[in-house]
């Protein structure tokens, strides 16, 4: 009876035991944030990334009860920023501000210190910005067909302007060129303003600009707008169609989203997914990304999330290998 007794009071504790794991993750994602939380940004202010970041974290602060405070970390091609966050504890208080530039660093540079997909864990994607095929108004192309045709019987006398090498300006470009079997001379600026400018003066003449950057001079008549690669048509130049009309699949968006450090415990992930999700599916919040332009994602899991960074980096990854294109 009283080995009995030893047994069962043995097996209580071991069940008890067992489940300590669980509740001590309940009892943490809970917790979740203990501290200020950093969302580290790898480009200037007042960029693309940056005023995602910049909206997303008030929301944040507001519904989890911690600030959540923007860290911008040029440089590199935000190569430094993902490495400081690769580096920094799995504990959902250090996340990147990720963006479709991540995934064309996976094959544009050959010695990075981390792997994108194996050192990082995708939370939420948050928003995305089309390009828009423009073109100086001497170029006689008023739709996407003429502008293959004029390129095609003018090899090499487009000046194709670049916001900067391996840029998605710029590998937009490339893939453009190798859906289309155009030959144009990629032009590399340091930004897209000043590439939209020398465009606006006629020192080039084609360019896949960021809607934000180019839309007053396509309203001004100063540039032409032949076509949006975003799948689907842009409320701010509703009479402009989709490149996939004219090549079915292209796309080429700026994306931005919320990664974290991989071995993040699961339910702290899930947590901000939620939390994510919930702000980009509110009406005041979906208005503020769309004056600029942007449309936010629809909500989605962080597994979605990993499958489309997955899809990114492969279809980049073909483009950089077909162009011959390595950073230095």
């Amino acid at each position: 009876m009283l080995k009995l007794l030893h047994r069962r009071q043995f097996l209580h504790l071991s069940a008890g035991a067992a489940a300590l794991p669980t509740v001590s993750r309940i009892a943490r994602a809970q917790a979740y944030p203990t501290r200020p939380v950093r969302i580290v940004v790898g480009f200037p202010p007042a960029g693309a990334s940056d005023i995602s970041a910049r909206l997303i974290g008030p929301w944040l602060s507001e519904h989890l009860g911690q600030p959540f405070l923007i860290e911008n970390r040029a440089g590199a091609s935000s190569n430094i920023a993902t490495e400081a966050v690769v580096r920094a504890p799995s504990d959902g208080h250090t996340l990147l501000l990720a963006t479709c530039i991540n995934t064309i660093n996976a094959s544009l540079y050959d010695r990075l210190n981390f792997d994108f997909i194996r050192d990082m864990a995708p939370v939420a994607r948050i928003a995305y910005t089309p390009l828009v095929v423009v073109v100086h108004p001497t170029v006689p192309a008023k739709n996407v067909p003429e502008l293959i045709a004029y390129a095609k019987a003018n090899p090499r006398k487009l000046n194709l302007a670049s916001a900067g090498f391996g840029t998605p300006v710029h590998v937009a470009g490339e893939l453009f060129k190798m859906r289309t079997g155009t030959d144009m001379v990629q032009v590399q600026y340091q930004g897209g303003a000043p590439a939209v400018a020398d465009l606006v003066g006629g020192q080039v003449q084609v360019m896949f600009a960021v809607m934000s950057e180019c839309i007053e001079h396509i309203k001004a008549g100063k540039l032409r707008a032949l076509a949006l690669t975003a799948a689907t048509p842009s409320d701010a130049l509703p009479n402009v169609p989709v490149l996939a009309d004219f090549l079915p699949g292209f796309e080429a968006v700026f994306w931005t989203g919320v990664c974290t450090p991989k071995n993040t415990p699961l339910e702290i992930v899930t947590k901000l997914n939620m939390q994510i999700s919930g702000a980009i599916s509110d009406p005041a919040m979906k208005a503020r990304f769309a004056d600029l332009g942007t449309t936010v994602f629809p909500s989605g899991s962080p597994a979605q999330f990993a499958q489309f960074i997955s899809e990114e980096t492969q279809k980049w990854g073909n483009v950089v290998k077909t162009a011959g294109m390595k950073a230095e």
